[in-house]
């Protein structure tokens, strides 16, 4: 009998694709996948540790997991914690650092981390075969990418794929454990992203979504004079980059969306807002966390704008690329915010009036150099700025769906009646209400007729 497999995918969109991954290894392998964890020989957790409230998600899942509460446990059955979570508490484990205090994980027979994603089905052989519980399977400094022709079993619809094109970071923001854990950025090729892009358009596929933790750094690894910074007369002539790899994604023949995720301000050239403008295939939208607006903030955070840089970045945006939809994340709540920078923020929200935002509260991480910083607000302070910051958003969410009334827009079917604008991205942004006639999958010209603070209604 081919080993069962039990697997729950917790996290970002990256995190999906190394759990996608690890299917594709297992399939590969004649091991045969479950929904049901009472049935798998193996339940694995991907987990995520970007912030406490991630990590409490995790540790849920380990446990329910491992006391049998969901699974009804049987003798014999494994359990392989993977992802993040292994990776930032690798040597430690199986403790856990979470904000009230020390964790220790229970009954887990293996700790693998990102470089083993693609060594899952060893590992599980490993395991089964009895040895010693509690084993790590770790890199202490993780390389690995996957490329065009890695064994992959996709867990999004049909008609959409996330397309990872880089792996890593390289930016020192004070708040963020993820250089940490993922290690340093490193890109792919141009030529291996277009060929599995061609390869998922020839499937079927209606949108890609390029993502990595900075996909506007995609290529300048690999340059030889990369200074930290804004760098907005950044162009193609030194090697590949972005703007270079929507170009060759712009020739492959089809009707599909190319959609961009996790774009860092610093890296948007005037090259770049070009590109997406001529693009046949790029979606007039861009996904670009911006984090504060007040430069007091974003010295703090490391940011590597100010506030300046911001508002123009924003302004050449819009007046290259006409209709361009803006999704952008702020913090409140960071270390020495006073009630004049969350002003400032406030009236940054109201002038810029951003298609999609998301406010978060800052959470404190062990590791991070703004863990060490002095002025950390109470959870109260960071509450009310959140609830007013979230109140003025959803003003201006209503405000610009009844703007929308009346406009024609092309959609994307996600389900039976319900459809996705162009500046709506899968799972994060609204969504249209549509006729239940459209077909999924395929692309739609409707008419919007109603809307709520975050989604529309169309004929």
């Amino acid at each position: 009998m081919p080993v069962k497999v039990g697997l729950i995918s917790l996290g970002c969109a990256k995190n999906l694709i190394d759990s996608e991954i690890m299917i594709g290894h297992l399939a590969g392998a004649g091991m045969s996948m479950t929904p049901d964890a009472a049935e798998a020989d193996v339940v694995i957790v991907n987990t995520c540790s970007f912030i406490d409230a991630s990590k409490h998600e995790a540790l849920e899942a380990i446990y329910e997991m491992s006391d049998g509460k969901a699974t009804a446990r049987r003798k014999g059955q494994k359990l392989i914690v993977a992802g993040c979570m292994s990776q930032r508490y690798q040597g430690a484990l199986p403790v856990v650092e979470g904000a009230k205090g020390r964790v220790e994980l229970p009954s887990v027979d293996a700790f693998i981390g990102l470089d083993q994603v693609s060594n899952i089905v060893p590992v599980i052989r490993k395991v089964m075969g009895g040895e010693a519980g509690r084993t790590e399977f770790l890199a202490r400094t993780t390389t690995y990418i996957p490329d065009f022709d890695t064994p992959r079993v996709r867990l999004t619809p049909r008609h959409a794929a996330y397309v990872k094109i880089a792996e890593g970071c390289n930016h020192p923001c004070s708040f963020c454990i993820i250089p940490r854990i993922r290690g340093r950025h490193r890109s792919r090729t141009v030529e291996s992203v277009v060929k599995e892009a061609r390869r998922l358009v020839a499937e079927g596929v209606r949108e890609i979504n390029l993502i990595s933790q900075d996909t506007t750094y995609f290529g300048m690894d690999r340059w030889t004079d990369v200074r930290p910074g804004p760098r907005s007369k950044v162009d193609s002539s030194k090697g590949e980059s972005l703007a270079s790899l929507l170009r060759e994604l712009d020739q492959i023949e089809g009707d599909f969306w190319i959609r961009l995720l996790y774009t860092h301000p610093a890296h948007w050239s005037d090259e770049l807002i070009e590109t997406v403008a001529t693009s046949r295939h790029v979606a007039r939208y861009v996904d670009i966390p911006l984090q504060h607006i007040s430069d007091r903030m974003l010295s703090a955070m490391q940011r590597e704008t100010d506030g300046a840089y911001i508002r123009d970045l924003v302004r050449r945006m819009r007046a290259g690329v006409p209709g361009i939809a803006i999704r952008t994340t702020f913090i409140v709540g960071f270390p020495g915010e006073t009630e004049e920078d969350f002003a400032e923020l406030l009236g940054f929200l109201e002038d810029a009036r951003f298609d999609r935002v998301g406010v978060f509260k800052y959470s404190k991480e062990e590791g991070t150099k703004a863990d060490r910083l002095e002025g950390h607000l109470t959870d109260a302070v960071k509450a009310d700025r959140h609830a007013r910051a979230m109140l003025l958003l959803q003003r201006l969410s209503k405000e610009r769906g009844e703007a929308m009334l009346g406009r024609k827009l092309r959609v994307l079917v996600e389900s039976p009646g319900v459809a996705r604008s162009e500046g709506d991205a899968m799972e994060i942004d609204g969504t249209v209400r549509v006729p239940r006639s459209l077909p999924v999958g395929e692309f739609a010209e409707v008419t919007v007729t109603g809307s709520t603070e975050y989604d529309l209604t169309a004929r």
